[in-house]
Formats: C-alpha cells, sequence, structure tokens
C-alpha cells in the first residue's frame, strides 16, 4: 500500500513532481497545498488544493508525508522556509530519487531532496536537505552538498568539494576538485570554478558572441 502525499505548489516544479511520485516511488499523491493567499485554483492535476494553513486539519501528520515541490527562488530561500514550516506542524518530509539515478552513497541523503533522473551520486558523498539535482549530474566522491541548494542540469562536481547552504549552480557549470563554495553563491551556465569562493558570490561564465558573418555566407551548413 502506497504512501499517502501532499504536495506544496500548483507550479511546473509541482506538476514534474506529482508525475515523479506516481509513476516512481512508494508514495500516492492525495493533494496539493498553498498559501490562502495564493490559493487561486481548488483543482489542480486532478487532485483538490487546499490552503496550507488548512493541511493539518484535512491531511493529518500521522496520515501524510508532504514534500516541497518549489524552484530556486530567492537563492532557496522560499522552499527553504516552506519545508521548516512543514516541519514545524509535525509532517514527515519525503524525498524523491528517481530509480533511473547512479546513487552509491549509501542513502546519505536528506528530507525534500528532489533527484531526478541519470545523476551519480558517488560513494561517500553526503547531500543534506531540502536539495534538487536536476538531470544529468555528476557528484564526486567525497563531496558534501549543503541544506537548501539547487543544482541544474550536466553539472560536474569532483571529488571532495563542499557546496554550501542555499547555493544555486546553473547548466554546465564545472567544479574542480577539493573546492569550497560558499553560503548562497550564485554559479552561472557553464562556469569553470578552479577556487573556493567567498559566501554570497556570483560567477558567470562568459557567453558566446555572435559571429561576424551571417549563417547564410556558411560553407557545408
Amino acid at each position: 500500500m502506497k504512501k499517502p502525499l501532499v504536495i506544496f505548489g500548483t507550479g511546473d516544479i509541482a506538476q514534474l513532481a506529482h508525475l515523479y511520485f506516481s509513476t516512481d516511488s512508494e508514495y500516492e499523491v492525495v493533494a496539493f497545498t498553498v498559501d490562502a493567499t495564493h490559493l487561486t485554483e481548488t483543482v489542480f492535476c486532478g487532485l483538490p488544493v487546499i490552503a496550507f494553513e488548512e493541511v493539518k486539519t484535512r491531511y493529518s501528520p500521522e496520515q501524510c508525508e508532504i514534500f516541497v515541490a518549489l524552484s530556486y527562488s530567492k537563492l532557496n530561500a522560499v522552499r527553504k522556509e516552506k519545508y521548516l514550516a512543514a516541519k514545524a506542524l509535525g509532517y514527515r518530509i519525503a524525498s524523491f530519487i528517481s530509480s533511473f539515478a547512479t546513487v552509491l552513497n549509501e542513502g546519505r541523503i536528506g528530507e525534500n531532496c528532489f533527484i531526478f533522473e541519470d545523476n551519480t551520486i558517488q560513494p561517500f558523498v553526503t547531500i543534506g536537505n531540502n536539495v534538487t539535482l536536476w538531470s544529468g549530474n555528476h557528484i564526486g566522491h567525497h563531496s558534501t552538498i549543503k541544506d537548501h541548494s539547487f543544482i541544474a542540469s550536466h553539472v560536474v562536481v569532483s571529488g571532495g568539494v563542499e557546496i554550501g547552504e542555499q547555493c544555486f549552480i546553473g547548466v554546465n557549470a564545472t567544479l574542480r576538485d577539493h573546492i569550497k563554495i560558499g553560503e548562497k553563491c550564485v554559479i552561472g551556465a557553464g562556469a569553470l570554478m578552479l577556487s573556493d569562493t567567498e559566501p554570497e558570490g556570483v560567477y558567470i561564465g562568459a557567453a558566446t558572441e555572435r559571429a561576424k558573418v551571417p549563417s547564410t555566407r556558411l560553407r557545408g551548413i
């Protein structure tokens, strides 16, 4: 028998969470919840949507678990706030770990983690609470990802890296081995990080510029 689950959120990530939990987990999604001030619809993905302020009376912590399906808005602060609010109400917090991910770290993965397909998590990695790993990342041996961080797709985290709390790591970023990323850092898409970073740093890779030659003058294309 599957465990009943309430998902916080009604956006794209909540829709993805509903799909993933419904098709590849031990959970059955029974409802969605949002703050009363954001309650604009009563049905989402064919299931009821209720105000978070009422969730405990409708779906008690003794019966259901919660998963907070939010993005990296405000450096993950919104997801962190709702995760802590759900815990304060006494809920157990679910994680989703795709059966199509390669997980070799003996389950050292915290609560409210969203780990998509094709992630490789090597031995001796530690992943904290409320961490999202979008699809296709490599998390190298002996690395640590601290709470409330968001790792976009196809990021390479080499061995022995420490990523601080509330970080965002963009698509195709590369982190060399044994460096420390300070808390609340933003590492942009395609960035190459070769040394430690200070907290609250923003590191943006160079964008590709348009060539002077138009595409219609290229030969062989």
